[in-house]
C-alpha cells in the first residue's frame, strides 16, 4: 500500500491531466465498474467508480493510492482492492460528499485500516 492514499503510485504509469472517464475498472479479482469522474488534484487525487448494476448503481470514491496500474491501450484502472471491499467501502454522493473533508477522512480511513474520526 502506498504511504500516500491520495496519489497515485509513481509505478502506475498515471499521466497528470490524462482522462480517465468511461474507462473500465478492475479489482483484484474483476471488473467493477467505470470511472464516472476523477481528480488529479494533488494530496486529493481519487476516481469514482460507477458499479452499473453490479451493486445496484452504487459509486464509489477510490483514493488514486488504490490504482496499481493503468493501461492505455486497453482504458483499464486496475485497483488493488477486491469487488467485496469496494462494494462495502463509503458510498459517493456527489451533491453531499464533494468538498466534504469528513467524508475525505472517512474513505481515506477505511481505505487505509485507520478507524474513523470521530
Amino acid at each position: 500500500m502506498t504511504e500516500n492514499i491520495w496519489g497515485y503510485p509513481q509505478t502506475s504509469g498515471h499521466l497528470a491531466g490524462a482522462d480517465l472517464r468511461g474507462w473500465s475498472v478492475e479489482a483484484t479479482d474483476g471488473s467493477i465498474g467505470k470511472v464516472d469522474k476523477h481528480s488529479d488534484e494533488a494530496g486529493s487525487a481519487y476516481i469514482v467508480v460507477d458499479t452499473g448494476v453490479w451493486i445496484f448503481g452504487k459509486h464509489v470514491l477510490l483514493p488514486a493510492g488504490t490504482v496499481t496500474r493503468l493501461d492505455a491501450a486497453e482504458k483499464k484502472v486496475y485497483v488493488d482492492r477486491t469487488k467485496a471491499q469496494i462494494k462495502a467501502a463509503p458510498e459517493f454522493d456527489r451533491e453531499k460528499h464533494l468538498g466534504d473533508p469528513g467524508y475525505h477522512d472517512q474513505v481515506g480511513g477505511y481505505y487505509s485500516g485507520r478507524p474513523p474520526v470521530v
